[in-house]
């Protein structure tokens, strides 16, 4: 697919601005074997989100406290902790069920292999909770000296890219591995290799900043956030360059309902722009059609495999924000999406690895 102005600029969306993304998890074992039935539906592409400000604010303040609620719901489904118990048989049996269809990477490591063939890989890699661990403090989530060195063996046979919904530079200095891509800010922010991959392309170094008319905007919102979230303990404002991230880890339970109603306080005078959910994280991005997705779709554009039968995209993530990516895969027919997690959930992705970050380590050794 060919990336132009048009199709950057983003498609339908609900009037409020507001993306609450539940955790399928937490849903009924009965609703979740449907849904494995039931292909999720498309997004609408083309043009901004069509967001009305005066029904923006209408809704906010007509429904608020059920807004309210609904956000710190999902809040509370982003967490383990919260799954709610069920009987030991029907959670081994929902165990084995999801992993008949999101079967473990490494046991199907020689089939992994065989579809490959005669093809070129390109590895794209999420970075929190795939390469390093989740941890409280953000700014902590270093990764070990043993995953840099097999990213680094990854990126001598095969185009890598890491694409995070963290401030590319920040992403950088965690890595520091100048032959990857990185597509920051949830693939908004996209940088070839500095030095060192033979698949670089040319002399130029930026590739694309489709959201860069909002950085002004951004920038005020994040200044708010901390100033309105500083009397919330545990609460972190941390600005990812065209997006902003509020995180809830450090956060009292006690106190979430309070710290959505600062979220809220803040961005309801700002339509476009809009909310939606990660692993205990509230994100605030500019209402463009432009995701994780997208951005893999630029990546191989731009390595010469957009219209190639002859690629094979491996795409290894554990968040919501990794399913827009491993939807492009499935309806490419191309490649494969692997998710990280200890949990079975709702996923377009085709195969599975456990945490912690020895999983994901395990597996891209196997395949280095």
């Amino acid at each position: 697919m060919g990336i132009t102005k048009q199709n950057v600029a983003g498609g339908g969306g609900n009037s409020s601005g507001v993306e609450v993304m539940p955790d399928m998890y937490s849903a009924s074992l009965s609703m979740y074997a449907a849904s494995l039935q039931k292909p999720p539906v498309a997004p609408a592409a083309g043009g901004f989100f069509k967001i009305s400000r005066r029904k923006l604010l209408k809704n906010l303040e007509v429904n608020s406290a059920e807004r309210i609620s609904s956000w710190v719901d999902s809040m509370k489904a982003s967490s383990p902790t919260h799954v709610k118990a069920a009987p030991r048989s029907l959670t081994e049996d929902h165990s084995s069920s999801w992993m008949l269809h999101h079967p473990s990477a490494l046991d199907m490591f020689e089939q992994i292999i065989d579809a490959s063939q005669g093809k070129q890989i390109v590895m794209f890699l999420d970075y929190d909770g795939t390469l390093s661990p989740i941890v409280d403090d953000p700014d902590q989530a270093f990764m070990s000296k043993k995953m840099r060195a097999t990213v680094k063996k990854l990126a001598r046979c095969f185009p890598t890219a890491i694409v995070s919904g963290r401030c590319r530079d920040k992403v950088y200095s965690f890595v520091r591995l100048g032959e990857l891509y990185y597509a920051g800010s949830h693939g908004m922010d996209i940088k070839g290799p500095a030095k060192g991959s033979k698949y670089k392309k040319g002399d130029q170094s930026v590739l694309f900043q489709p959201a860069s008319e909002f950085l002004p905007m951004i920038d005020e919102v994040y200044k708010k956030l901390v100033e309105k979230t500083k009397s919330t303990p545990g609460a972190k404002v941390e600005n990812n360059k065209f997006c902003v991230s509020v995180h809830f880890r450090r956060v009292d339970e006690k106190e979430w309902t309070e710290l959505a109603q600062q979220v809220r306080s803040v961005i309801k005078e700002y339509p476009k722009l809009r909310l939606t959910q990660g692993r205990k994280v509230l994100e605030i991005r500019p209402t463009i059609k432009w995701d994780k997705g997208k951005a893999l779709e630029f990546l191989l554009e731009s390595l010469g495999f957009a219209n190639c039968t002859n690629v094979f995209p491996v795409y290894i993530g554990d968040d919501r924000t990794d399913e827009d990516a491993f939807k492009i895969l499935r309806d490419r027919g191309q490649g494969f999406g692997i998710i990280v997690s200890k949990f079975p959930k709702e996923t377009n992705a085709s195969y599975s690895l456990q945490e912690p970050e020895e999983a994901s380590h395990e597996f891209f050794t196997t395949f280095g």
